[in-house]
């Protein structure tokens, strides 16, 4: 069997921006086709167009994951688009407000821990089931989650928040599940953390880059067969749950 490999397809959602948008950069550089899934038409279409400068093979896909619709119609976009998938990154995500003592565990707004959840972990249900066929159809599908370490329990980093942490903690634990479903499948999903990354998220306030940052989920998206199944990691490798 001859020929030139099909080019491979890869979806990330959230990037418009940010880690997202440096992951989309990376896969990019990489040889993917890229999937740029986004809200806001004007971002999104934006960066389609900063990626197709730099060379990348990119397309724009309407995309709110906190709805179901919208995450099925994603997927038949793609599949218009692209013909498949082999790739998915579920990036998006929202930290939720800070101020009022919202996600202080004492005074803590219920309805923010359920905004926060829609986004950062029913948003990845929805959308990785609804690719999930596509990606069961590829040759070697690759889920990468982007977490926090901040969802540790073991290391107990960063400022308390007490809907946007165990958001993270509850992504991991959803990423272990799928890890065992998809056991004996070529479907691997892992989590990753990218590190504390200067985005809006924290008004750039923050070390390191977004290319650092979206450096451990490039890697999680390009693993060989037998890399790792339902881990979580950073540039230094396994974190602690």
């Amino acid at each position: 069997m001859g020929g030139v490999e099909q080019q491979k397809t890869a979806l990330v959602t959230g990037a418009n921006k940010g880690i997202g948008f440096a992951i989309a950069q990376a896969l990019g550089a990489e040889g993917f086709r890229v999937a740029v899934g986004a809200r806001d038409d004007a971002r999104r279409e934006e960066a389609v167009g900063r990626l197709r400068a730099e060379g990348v093979e990119a397309f724009g896909v309407a995309l709110d994951v906190t709805s179901d619709d919208s995450a099925t119609a994603a997927a038949a976009a793609v599949e218009r688009e692209a013909g498949g998938l082999d790739v998915l990154v579920n990036n998006a995500g929202i930290s939720g407000p800070l101020d009022g003592g919202a996600q202080d565990p004492t005074t803590l707004d219920l309805d923010v821990v359920r905004t926060v959840l829609d986004t950062n972990v029913f948003g990845v249900v929805r959308v990785t089931n609804a690719f999930l066929p596509l990606l069961r159809a590829a040759r070697a599908p690759r889920v990468v989650n982007v977490s926090s370490s901040m969802g540790s329990l073991a290391l107990r980093r960063g400022p308390v928040m007490a809907a946007y942490a165990p958001s993270k903690t509850m992504l991991n634990a959803i990423t272990v599940q799928y890890a065992r479903v998809l056991e004996g499948t070529p479907v691997i999903i892992n989590a990753c953390c990218p590190g504390w990354v200067a985005t809006d998220f924290n008004r750039h306030a923050a070390p390191r880059t977004p290319e650092q940052g979206a450096a451990i989920a490039v890697r999680l998206a390009t693993l060989p067969d037998d890399g790792p199944r339902g881990g979580y990691f950073d540039d230094e490798g396994t974190l602690a749950w």
